[in-house]
């Protein structure tokens, strides 16, 4: 189980994701968690710096996709102002809105990364699909009441990887 929630890839914040590397490991496709990763929790105020890493994906030719377990209404206004597709309530680590998202990019499992800031979510849900999986801190502290409770358990796990050194 442990093997399944580590990461294959820890950026410290998405805004470290590099083109080249992704195109080097055969990345086509990235799939992103919304709250605390593209924005903080219940907030849809995207910054410049974000705007900017995904368009600038999306030049490069990158699929992009936005998985999140929130309201379609949020992640539909986030999407809408990064021109990029979404699955809203999507009750990860779950395989079938990631099967979703894959078939909305028209990517594989093999070109398709994950990137989100819960293990229990989407590190888990990507590692159950082979995805290549990018763990990153979450943007804030403030999140759902059920997130706290696991946030508990993760920062076991997280230094427990740390100290195995499969973790930063």
């Amino acid at each position: 189980m442990l093997k399944k929630l580590c990461p294959k890839y820890q950026a410290q914040s998405i805004l470290e994701l590099d083109f080249e590397e992704l195109e080097k490991a055969g990345i086509k496709g990235i799939i992103f968690d919304l709250d605390n990763t593209l924005v903080e929790w219940k907030k849809d105020t995207l910054s410049s710096e974000v705007i900017e890493l995904i368009t600038g994906f999306k030049d490069k030719g990158f699929k992009l996709c936005i998985l999140s377990n929130a309201l379609e209404r949020r992640v539909e206004n986030v999407a809408q102002a990064l021109n990029i597709p979404y699955v809203s309530r999507a009750v990860k680590p779950r395989k079938t809105p990631f099967r979703k998202a894959l078939e909305i990019m028209g990517t594989n499992p093999e070109e398709t990364a994950v990137v989100g800031d819960q293990l229990f979510t989407d590190i888990l849900g990507g590692n159950r699909m082979e995805l290549y999986t990018i763990w990153t801190p979450p943007l804030s502290d403030t999140e759902f009441v059920s997130t706290k409770a696991v946030r508990q358990i993760e920062r076991l796990v997280i230094k427990r990887f740390r100290k195995k050194g499969f973790l930063k």
